[in-house]
């Protein structure tokens, strides 16, 4: 059985240029997935701010998103 030595730096380099493949490949993908984590980051930022704010009636909610404040 023979072995196979593989120095650090060569296996550095082959997962790079597989990273590099994979993203120009499947880029699409990678954004849509980079947009769902920065939705994601934005909601719990909202979500954490309006955790001190003053409460509003579902009514008065309403009327602001409708625009008829």
């Amino acid at each position: 059985m023979s072995q196979l030595i593989v120095e650090e730096e060569q296996i550095k380099n082959l997962v790079k240029e597989a990273i590099l493949e994979l993203v120009g490949e499947q880029r699409e993908v990678l954004y849509d997935a980079l947009a769902e984590v920065i939705e994601d980051l934005a909601l719990a930022r909202a979500i954490q701010e309006g955790e001190s704010t003053e409460t509003v009636s579902r009514t008065e909610a309403l009327r602001v998103l409708e625009g008829t404040v």
